[in-house]
Formats: C-alpha cells, sequence, structure tokens
C-alpha cells in the first residue's frame, strides 16, 4: 500500500513538473512572437493608409509637395539585395562547405572564430571598411559599394548556418557516395549539399532579412539618390535611408511616407522569404 502511494505521488509531480515545463515554453515562445507582431501591426496601422499605387509608381515630390512615392528606392533596395547576395552568398556558402567537410584543424578554429568576430561587427563598421575599400578608389558612391558592405555583413550569418546544416547530413551518406566511385567534391556538392539544400536556405533568408534593413552601411556607401538610377556605379536610392531621412524630417507627410515604406520594405521580405522557401521546397521534394 505505501508503495502504491510513492508510485502515485512520483506519478503526479511529474506530471505538475511537465505541466509546468510545458506551460513555460508556451510561454517563452509567445513572448518572443509578440513583440514581432506589435511592431507589425504598429507599422500597419501608421503606414497602411498611406500605401497606393503612387507610392509604387512615382518618384519623391520636392519639399512642401504633397503626395509622391518611393519607386526609385524600391528598385534600389532589390538591386542592392542583389548585389550583396553576389557578393556574400558565394563566399559564406564556400566557407560553410569548408568548415564542415574539411575544417576539422586548427587552421578552421581560426576561420570559425574570425566567422564569429564579424558577426559582432556594428554595420556602421562594415560601412566604413567598404567605403575605405571601394568608395575611395572610385572616387564617388555607388550601388556597388553599398552590395559589397551588404554582402559583408552576409557572410558571417550565412557561413555558420552552412556549416551547421551540413554537419547534420549523416555520415552514411558521404559514405555511401564514396563506396561508389564517386569523388569527394562530387559527393558534397551533388549528395551533400542537396540534402543541407532547404537549411542552407533559410540562413539565406536569414541573412538576406538582416542586410534588407540596413541603414548605415549605406550611408557610406551607396549615400542615396532623390532621381531615378540603376546604374551599378552610381549612388542609388534604398528604402531604409529614404525611412532614415524621411523619419527626421520636420514634414508630416514625410514622416508618414516613412511609416510607409517601413511597411513595404516589412512586406517586400516577406514576400521574399515565401517565395524562396516555396521555390526551394517545391524543388526539393520534386528531386
Amino acid at each position: 500500500m505505501k508503495s502504491a502511494t510513492l508510485t502515485n505521488g512520483r506519478f503526479y509531480r511529474r506530471k505538475a513538473m511537465n505541466f509546468f515545463m510545458n506551460s513555460l515554453a508556451w510561454a517563452s515562445a509567445l513572448m518572443a512572437v509578440t513583440p514581432v507582431l506589435l511592431i507589425f501591426f504598429y507599422t500597419v496601422g501608421k503606414g497602411a493608409s498611406y500605401i497606393d499605387l503612387d507610392f509604387f509608381t512615382h518618384m519623391p515630390r520636392p519639399v512642401g509637395e504633397p503626395g509622391g512615392g518611393m519607386a526609385n528606392a524600391i528598385l534600389g533596395t532589390l538591386i542592392l539585395l542583389g548585389l550583396g547576395s553576389v557578393v556574400g552568398l558565394p563566399i559564406g556558402i564556400l566557407a560553410g562547405i569548408y568548415l564542415a567537410e574539411f575544417g576539422r584543424n586548427k587552421f578552421g578554429e581560426v576561420v570559425r572564430f574570425m566567422t564569429d568576430v564579424l558577426s559582432g561587427v556594428p554595420s556602421i563598421v562594415v560601412g566604413v571598411v567598404a567605403y575605405t575599400l571601394v568608395v575611395l578608389p572610385m572616387k564617388q558612391f555607388s550601388a556597388l559599394a553599398g552590395g559589397v558592405a551588404l554582402g559583408i555583413l552576409m557572410i558571417p550569418t550565412v557561413t555558420r548556418t552552412s556549416e551547421e546544416m551540413i554537419r547534420l547530413v549523416p555520415d552514411s551518406y558521404r559514405e555511401a557516395g564514396l563506396a561508389l566511385g564517386i569523388p569527394q567534391w562530387k559527393t558534397t556538392l551533388r549528395i551533400v549539399l542537396r540534402t543541407a539544400f532547404t537549411g542552407i536556405t533559410t540562413g539565406v533568408l536569414l541573412a538576406m532579412a538582416r542586410i534588407a534593413g540596413e541603414t548605415a552601411p549605406l550611408l557610406f556607401t551607396a549615400l542615396g539618390n532623390r532621381f531615378w538610377s540603376t546604374a551599378i556605379d552610381q549612388p542609388i536610392a534604398s528604402l531604409p535611408v529614404f525611412i532614415y531621412d524621411y523619419a527626421k524630417a520636420p514634414f508630416e507627410d514625410w514622416n508618414n511616407q516613412a511609416w510607409a515604406a517601413a511597411l513595404v520594405l516589412i512586406f517586400m521580405i516577406s514576400i521574399l522569404s515565401f517565395t524562396i522557401r516555396f521555390v526551394t521546397r517545391s524543388r526539393f521534394q520534386n528531386d
């Protein structure tokens, strides 16, 4: 009888502890999601009423003239994201492959350490570096300089995510490829990378989401442009810079457009994320 009482007591204690830990996990998840939802709905409330077709198709108006749009800034943001991806993704993914497949040595530890350090470097410092490396030799601000700065910011996130995703691929996959006589480089590209493709895509999306809202590096590199420009060797407009300029301006119309631009930027990143996820998931399942 006493043994049964002790058993029941342990059972109820385990049930109570399980309920407590589950509740704590749910509460923590809710606390993590709440700030994002608050930011999103607050931005929607502030900027949704100022978004119309003109916002996407017209250029910015001079001071004192209401209305206008940010067509040049929207296109400029997409161009800068593309340039940043061209610079950052190959380096980050290849570095991740090296660290996961060959980096179990002192040089690999140095690369990991430097990648972690780079992830903690303030973005404005990266902007100053890109200014020194690109802007000064070219003797002008440009979209290319902005793309270099954003690409550098992408590297640590893509590298570490790629490394972890590739490490999750079972060694039996590699051994099976080698047993069939497939060279190691082809095994890595055709088997390991294809298996880790979805996880690497997640890291790419995280990196793109990070750089999409960066303002400080662009002030030193791409600078900004109130006119229509798609040349990569010229200053180019971008939504983060427009938001920065319009939010601190003493004009109510500009402040409202800053909220509208912030909402558009959020939707751009969301649509880009959903599109890439859908395409990559469909391709991965078909393969």
